[in-house]
């Protein structure tokens, strides 16, 4: 949406000329005399009243408005004895643009004629036909045609079958009261009336409606804005827009009557669309052709352009100037899919207007603060919806968006703007996997970003700070101690992505700071450091032991399960590291021959080595349980291969003594056998 100034300013251009009427008043013919002989004329007094019925008889076929002013004058003064009042002429103000004058009744010849005619105003002068007496009452009718002066699509008076723009004044003399205005139309028409009030429709029974004001109690300060439009038949044009993908097309609806808005759209939207491409650096994101569409754009925020992307349709009103169509071409953009907050969409917007306005050297119509006294600056954050903060906020948070728009391209770079676009995008959100910066790789998809979000992309994408802007211009009161949180919050991760390496912090983490929860994120940054640390010394100890690590740790600290699970891995992973050197260091290193043949018996039968190294390679296939069997098994064969061999040793001595022995009694028992054979 694009708040309206043209419109505007040509009403205000009218609510200056009735200032100008009010300060000029209605000049008044006075005289007096003594019993029937004539006197000077003297000065105006409010013994006249002069209030004005005033009809405006819209003829839309004729491009022209019929206007009738009954006019009731009352001369309130009293003639004395020795003078008699009475009034002959009056001056009286009517719109500017007015012509084809005409005057009846009263109780002469009543006259009018123009005396003066300005850009802002026309003065008529009316002779009454006659003197108006003391006491007495004329009543006349002046008729005079308003006409469409065609030109600029901004004029303030447009009487076509499409469209009817116009002000309507009421007539009297200053201190006049009871004034009144009606307003005729064709039926059919939606009207649209700003200020006045009028009251209405009121059907005729004739085809026609009415908007009447009933008794005025200040008419000179009376205006009614009156806009109305009547349904019809578009005209469609399509236009072929050269853009980074290719060609693609735009229809363009305008009112039949209209073919010079027609057009001027036409061509702007095929110079203006592949500028903002360009510009903003995110290919035409439109999937279905563009409609294009003329219209009354009726809001109560003044909107001369409004861009509906559910149906990828834009209304711009049939006076919005260039700037403003291009700034609602560029919501075709930033149209609460690249940016969710309203004033980054129509800070941003206005902001590449701005720039393809320049480069086609027209006026970007920028939006400007409000002129009237007051202080109407609101934090950017709580600008809502139209309507729900007064007008001239209004009016102030659309130039601050584009002020700060504006500071924030200038901090960031063109091409790293484009490169947070880019991103947005994509659905891509701050804290992407990685060290930044890197190019969008989709890993996590998010919606768009809200302030939160579109400050943790700017500064991540761009590297530049921009905490500054977003406490002096966006936050509310109730967001600043979030943004102070953040910063703790930030230098706490950014420690964490330092320890992590090469590594990329766990989901849960990245997930916490971008939903900007720092109580969460900041007790999971503390046990992700743990791992880290555990990590630290893992790799430390399996480096000096030349042993190859899995890949499991690294999954389990990058992945969705939980840092408890990577704190569980590291632990589970350092004992058996532990074990492998454990085991290691239990082989034994003796030098002396005696102990080595001791060793080696105890060892018969066993092969801690080879368990050491099949443990490694369990360890690099992440068998961790089998590896951790293996190293203490070796660890227990080296460590007590001393003891068993020795054990060994004295028992095969034992069982050799036993065999000499029992050989002994064998000899001995065959020796008596064979001693008693030959006894006998």
């Amino acid at each position: 949406m694009t708040l309206a100034a043209p419109r505007s300013s040509a009403a205000r251009v009218l609510l200056r000329a009735a200032a100008f009427a009010v300060s000029l008043g209605i000049t008044l013919g006075i005289g007096s005399v003594p019993a029937l002989a004539p006197v000077a004329v003297e000065a105006a007094t409010p013994g006249l009243t002069l209030v004005g019925a005033t009809t405006y008889d819209v003829l839309p076929a004729e491009g022209r408005i019929a206007v009738g002013v009954v006019l009731t004058a009352t001369n309130h003064l009293k003639d004395t004895a020795t003078r008699r009042f009475f009034f002959r002429t009056a001056v009286v103000t009517v719109l500017p643009g007015t012509s084809g004058f005409r005057i009846s009744g009263g109780s002469g010849k009543a006259k009018v004629s123009v005396s003066q005619k300005t850009a802002t105003y026309t003065n008529l002068k009316i002779d009454l036909g006659a003197n108006l007496a003391a006491g007495k009452t004329a009543t006349l009718t002046l008729t005079f045609d308003l006409r469409d002066p065609n030109g600029a699509p901004d004029r303030p008076v447009r009487i076509s079958p499409s469209l009817v723009s116009f002000a309507a004044w009421a007539v009297a003399a200053p201190g006049s009261t009871g004034a009144s205005v009606a307003v005729r139309l064709p039926s059919g028409y939606n009207a649209t009336i700003g200020r006045g009030p009028l009251t209405g429709p009121v059907p005729d029974g004739a085809g026609h409606d009415t908007w009447s004001s009933g008794p005025i109690q200040a008419p000179l300060t009376y205006v009614a804005d009156v806009v109305a439009d009547r349904p019809t038949d578009y005209v469609e044009t399509t236009v072929t827009v050269p853009l980074g993908a290719g060609t693609d097309s735009v229809t363009i609806r305008s009112w039949p009557d209209d073919p010079a808005w027609r057009d001027r759209i036409g061509a702007l939207v095929q110079r203006a669309l592949p500028i903002l491409e360009r510009e903003i650096g995110v290919p035409y994101p439109v999937t279905q052709p563009l409609v294009v569409r003329e219209a009354v754009v009726r809001s109560t925020g003044g909107f001369v352009g409004v861009f509906d992307p559910a149906t990828d349709q834009i209304d711009i009103a049939y006076a919005a100037p260039d700037g403003v169509v291009i700034r609602e071409l560029a919501h075709a953009w930033f149209n609460g899919s690249l940016v969710a907050d309203r004033w980054a969409a129509e800070g941003f917007a206005a902001y590449y207007a701005e720039l393809a306005a320049r480069e086609l050297g027209v006026d970007p119509a920028s939006p400007v603060p409000p002129t009237e006294p007051g202080n109407w600056a609101i934090p950017l954050n709580a600008w809502g919806p139209s309507g729900s903060v007064p007008p001239a906020s209004e009016t102030w948070a659309y130039a601050a968006s584009l002020d700060l728009a504006r500071d924030i391209a200038q901090r960031a770079g063109g091409d790293a703007l484009s490169a947070v676009w880019l991103a947005a995008s994509k659905g891509i959100g701050a804290y992407e996997p990685g060290p930044p910066p890197q190019p969008p790789t989709g890993a996590e998809v998010v919606g768009p970003p809200d302030w939160r979000g579109l400050l943790d992309l700017l500064e991540e994408r761009t590297g530049q700070s921009f905490a500054d802007l977003w406490l002096a211009h966006v936050a509310r009161p109730t967001d600043v101690a979030a943004l102070t949180d953040r910063t703790a919050t930030r230098a706490a991760y950014l420690r964490s992505v330092a320890l992590a390496g090469d590594w990329q912090l766990p989901p849960l983490v990245r997930t916490a700071m971008r939903a900007w929860q720092f109580g969460l994120a900041r007790d999971l940054l503390a046990a992700t450091d743990g791992v880290s640390a555990q990590r630290a010394k893992l790799e430390q100890t399996a480096a000096t032991a030349g042993l190859t690590l899995p890949a499991t740790l690294r999954g389990a600290f990058e992945g969705d399960g939980g840092i408890a699970v990577a704190a569980d891995e590291a632990s589970a992973e350092q004992a058996v590291v532990d074990a492998i050197v454990s085991a290691r260091a239990a082989e034994p290193n003796e030098s002396g021959a005696e102990e080595r043949l001791i060793i080696a018996v105890g060892l018969v039968g066993a092969d801690p080595a080879g368990q050491v190294r099949r443990a490694a390679t369990r360890l690099t296939a992440a068998d961790l349980e089998g590896a951790y069997t293996d190293a203490t098994d070796a660890s227990a064969a080296w460590t007590g291969a001393a003891a068993l061999g020795r054990s060994r040793i004295v028992s095969a001595v034992l069982l050799l003594l036993a065999v000499v022995l029992l050989a002994g009694l064998v000899r001995q028992r065959r020796s008596a056998r064979r001693a008693r054979s030959t006894a006998t």
